[in-house]
């Protein structure tokens, strides 16, 4: 173990809580680094005395709160979803000890061989977990919040990043093209949501695939909303027609299962390219603030593909136009001819 985490007095709790834990016993002398994520929380991975390897979820408060987590992995698991069973917990100090799913990411093993499996595995598994929405359960993904992630990218994006300051024009327009999309996203018929299902939150597993984490920020909203998440990810990207074709797989699936996808596939597909845009903007808002609030610069390397995407949505629809003329006044863009449906 590094000074760094001999030094940290979080760690120190977290041994003294797992020392009292009677089952299953571990080996405190193992407590390793296993992963960190955008948030507060951080994971470690420990030993067991049974030979098992057990996953070590802190979660300071009172930036963090475990309740959600233990929550939605009863909920989710439930439906036979692979998620991590929640062992102990201590949610006064923001400890769980959790199952290990391994270390193996869908974004480690993805390559042009076995993304088809695993996506296909992934589809199968959303599709389970919406089967068994249901309403007030979870968090309403309502207009308000999913307007308040839109504003991550004027405040953060272009404000921030960018240092731009919108004319009284450019934010009428913006603000319009908001208005389209969640126009959009609220008529789409509303399921259960992980919020970030991709392949850094997609475990590859012997069996049960995919071991899904991440979950704590599940909210009951838009159907197209995880499938987006998974086919447009920020992470890595696919040709248009292998996502297309893996959109098309989902709404056959989803349409079988008795899901309310909607019934053309044409305008599925529109819901799904709105919803995506809605998800871009706020994830180009979220990158940035991870830089300039929380000084973390690895997400920046992703900002490309998610403006990418973001140029690509906009350019297929014209009511989404004004986004592009406003991309292309900050970041000096020529103009480029686009497609409209």
């Amino acid at each position: 173990m590094s000074d760094l985490y001999d030094s940290d007095s979080r760690l120190s709790l977290l041994r003294t809580w797992l020392s009292s834990v009677s089952a299953p016993i571990t080996q405190i002398s193992s407590l390793r680094p296993a992963s960190a994520d955008a948030s507060f929380r951080r994971y470690f991975r420990v030993d067991g005395i049974d030979g098992n390897t057990y996953i070590v979820m802190d979660a300071p408060p009172p930036q963090e709160d475990v309740r959600p987590f233990v929550q939605i992995a009863a909920l989710f698991g439930a439906t036979g979803l692979s998620v991590p069973d929640v062992l102990a917990q201590d949610a006064d100090q923001g400890f769980l000890l959790l199952t290990d799913l391994g270390s193996t990411t869908y974004l480690k093993q993805l390559t042009p061989d076995t993304a088809h499996k695993l996506y296909l595995e992934a589809i199968s598994s959303l599709v389970q977990l919406q089967t068994h929405s249901q309403p007030g359960v979870l968090p309403e993904y309502d207009r308000a919040m999913l307007h308040r992630e839109l504003m991550l990218f004027p405040d953060w994006y272009l404000g921030k990043h960018l240092g731009a300051t919108l004319s009284e024009q450019q934010n009428t327009d913006l603000n319009k093209v908001f208005d389209t999309l969640l126009a959009n996203n609220l008529a789409q018929a509303p399921v259960f949501v992980h919020r970030d299902y991709h392949s850094r939150n997609l475990m590859v597993l012997d069996q049960g695939n995919p071991g899904i984490l991440d979950f704590q920020d599940a909210v009951y909203g838009p159907i197209t909303y995880d499938l987006v998440s998974l086919l447009r990810d920020a992470y890595v990207q696919w040709d248009e027609e292998m996502v297309l074709d893996w959109a098309i797989r989902y709404w056959e699936l989803a349409r079988r299962a008795g899901l309310p996808v909607n019934p053309d596939i044409d305008a599925f597909y529109r819901d799904f390219e709105f919803m995506g845009l809605q998800r871009h903007l706020k994830v180009l808002g979220i990158f940035a603030r991870l830089y300039h609030r929380d000084g973390k610069d690895a997400y920046l390397k992703d900002l490309p593909l998610v403006m990418e995407y973001t140029r690509k949505t906009a350019h297929r629809y014209i009511e989404l136009k004004p986004l592009i003329r406003l991309l292309d006044a900050f970041e000096e863009k020529s103009p480029q001819v686009g497609y409209t449906f």
